[in-house]
C-alpha cells in the first residue's frame, strides 16, 4: 500500500537560514500517516471513538538535503503489518521540481487502547510484512 501527501513549505516550517526545521519534516510524516490511515477505513478520530490509538514506538530519520521556504513537497508513504500489533511506515519526503530526495524514514506505530494497553490492530487494509 503507498499513499502519497503534497505539502508546501511555508514561513512557520523554516528555521532563520529559511530552510524546514528538522522537527517539522515530523509534521509532515504524521500527517501522511494519518491521511494513509484514513484512507483505509474510519477515521483517526473515529478509531479513538472506538478504544483504539496508534502510538509511535519507533522513528528512525535520516535527512539527505534541505526543503526551503516555497519548495512544493511529495511525502510518499508505503505502510505494512510487522505484528498483529504492530505498522511499520517506509516514508520519503522529495521535492518534485528536480527530483531530489530529502528525508527517508522508517517510522513503527503500534496499537494501544485507550488506556495504553497493547492491543491488536483493526481489520484495516493494510497488507502483512513478508
Amino acid at each position: 500500500m503507498e499513499q502519497h501527501l503534497d505539502v508546501k513549505v511555508y514561513y512557520e516550517d523554516t528555521d532563520c537560514m529559511g530552510v524546514v526545521y528538522h522537527a517539522n519534516y515530523l509534521r509532515f510524516l504524521e500527517r501522511a500517516r494519518t491521511e494513509l490511515l484514513n484512507s483505509v477505513g474510519p477515521s483517526i478520530r473515529e478509531w479513538t471513538d472506538r478504544g483504539y490509538i496508534f502510538p509511535i514506538y519507533s522513528v528512525n530519520i535520516t535527512f539527505k538535503a534541505p526543503g526551503k521556504l516555497g519548495d512544493a513537497l511529495r511525502v510518499t508513504t508505503k505502510a505494512q503489518r510487522s505484528s498483529p500489533f504492530r505498522v511499520t511506515f517506509d516514508q520519503r519526503i522529495d521535492r518534485p521540481a528536480d527530483g531530489k530526495l530529502l528525508v527517508e524514514a522508517k517510522v513503527e506505530a503500534v496499537c494501544t487502547d485507550l488506556q495504553g494497553q497493547l492491543r491488536e490492530y483493526p481489520d484495516i487494509n493494510i497488507p502483512h510484512g513478508a
